[in-house]
């Protein structure tokens, strides 16, 4: 802000009275409080589906295809049962989607497993492919009776949704849904896995050397695929949140779900921790939702982008600042040793054979 000529403490007042101050009665922001978190829970479900991938050693950069897969497919099960209740739609739209994103990972899963191919490479191609295949099958495959406008579908019924009236009135309007409580849910049992189980050992022993584990008795093949189907599952529940709680529809997307590769950036921020995913959530959605008021004190909205961007800078080169860093100490370390060797008198050294 500063070597643009902005004024960085207005801006970031600014940003943080547009999320928790409301401007015309002066008090908390109930709303935008509640759109923090409609923000955060797709982010939350995304962030965890990259850190289960992570903790088996591979990049899941498919998490915005699939989470696109888990919002069309609960979006067509809620809208194809109009008249269902509650009790039997909302499961079935739930489950549609993420069996929807784990079978959109399960794919390259299979393909590192049993082909040894570049998860990274095969994740960024089918993103394009569940992108467009998403679009052919709103406008082609769905019924006509479910679809309001060209590449837009109808609103679910309200047993469908994720929304509830109490949330709504709680938050003055916002569109907070159930989907938090569900992110929240899922950040316990997802530590609960990877820390308590044997499941989340073998994946954790993957990730750090698949060759000793295969040693150990694990099969590492087995233990990629399932790392992968619950990653995929985890962001299919991210994309059903953004349907079936942010939207209510599902329209045609002209690119990448950002919620896949900001959830990326808040696994990384968060270390892969369930607490830690948890925070950089919130920040990210804060810095989303109060980046759009900094417009209002002259500062342009896509600084926020650019704030983002940085923190993914200085996470990825962490590894080359520790490099440089441990690098340096230990030369200075060799240092102070050869100048001990060389003030130490000659009989004492020869003494002690250290030399």
């Amino acid at each position: 802000m500063l070597i643009f000529g902005y004024n960085p403490v207005t801006g970031y007042q600014t940003m943080f009275r547009t999320v928790f101050v409301d401007m015309q009665s002066g008090g908390i922001n109930a709303r935008n409080i509640g759109e923090v978190f409609v923000t955060a829970a797709p982010l939350i479900f995304t962030g965890l589906g990259f850190a289960v991938a992570n903790s088996a050693g591979f990049f899941n950069i498919g998490l915005s295809g699939q989470a696109l897969c888990g919002w069309v497919a609960s979006i067509w099960v809620a809208l194809s049962m109009p008249e269902a209740s509650a009790i039997v739609v909302l499961p079935a739209a739930v489950i549609a989607g993420v069996v929807a994103g784990a079978i959109a990972a399960a794919i390259p899963g299979i393909l590192r497993a049993f082909f040894g191919t570049s998860e990274v490479i095969v994740t960024i191609m089918m993103n394009y492919i569940l992108l467009y295949v998403s679009t052919h099958i709103v406008n082609n495959v769905m019924s006509p009776d479910i679809i309001s406008t060209k590449g837009v579908t109808k609103t679910i019924s309200s047993s469908a949704s994720l929304q509830t009236s109490f949330l709504s009135n709680l938050t003055n309007g916002s569109r907070l849904n159930l989907g938090i409580f569900f992110a929240i849910l899922f950040l316990v049992l997802i530590w609960f896995l990877m820390k308590k189980t044997t499941l989340g050992f073998e994946i954790r022993s993957v990730g750090l050397n698949p060759f000793a584990s295969e040693y150990a008795g694990m099969s590492s093949k087995r233990t990629i695929i399932i790392s992968m189907v619950i990653s995929g599952a985890l962001a299919g529940f991210g994309g059903v949140v953004q349907g079936l709680g942010t939207f209510n529809n599902f329209f045609v997307q002209g690119s990448s779900l950002s919620i896949g590769f900001d959830g990326m950036a808040v696994s990384l921020l968060g270390g892969g921790s369930s607490i830690g995913i948890f925070l950089a959530a919130i920040l990210f959605s804060i810095l989303k939702l109060g980046g759009q008021g900094m417009q209002f004190a002259g500062i342009p909205s896509e600084l926020v982008d650019v704030d983002i961007a940085i923190i993914i800078f200085f996470i990825g080169i962490s590894y080359v600042i520790r490099f440089v860093l441990a690098k340096f100490f230990q030369g200075k370390k060799e240092v102070v040793v050869v100048n001990e060797i060389e003030t130490k008198p000659d009989d004492e050294s020869q003494e002690g054979g250290t030399i």
